[in-house]
């Protein structure tokens, strides 16, 4: 009986031991996961930036061109004006040779 009981005593404490390193796995398994959440969470921090940086530099590469179209317009317009008072200055001149 006394032996029986030593077994049973090995038994229990072969499964203490079984447990307690059970425990340790899950433990070492929980911060492998936290560390993998951590660098999910990274990843979609740097995925969300790279489409906001994208964004911002397609946003203002339409700038560009709206103001490029504007400054094209804008010397347009001077070269117009030019011409015109090259013309009044012309005529001026043929008045006053007159």
């Amino acid at each position: 009986m006394e032996k029986q009981f030593e077994k049973l005593n090995e038994n229990v404490n072969d499964m203490k031991s079984l447990i307690n390193t059970f425990n340790k796995t899950l433990e070492n398994i929980e911060q492998r996961l936290s560390r993998l959440e951590k660098m999910d969470s990274i990843e979609h921090r740097v995925a969300v930036n790279q489409i906001d940086l994208s964004d911002i530099k397609e946003v203002l590469e339409r700038i560009e061109e709206s103001q490029i179209h504007d400054i094209q317009h804008i010397n347009r317009r001077l070269d117009s004006h030019l011409i015109k008072i090259a013309k009044v200055e012309e005529e001026t001149l043929i008045l006053k040779s007159k």
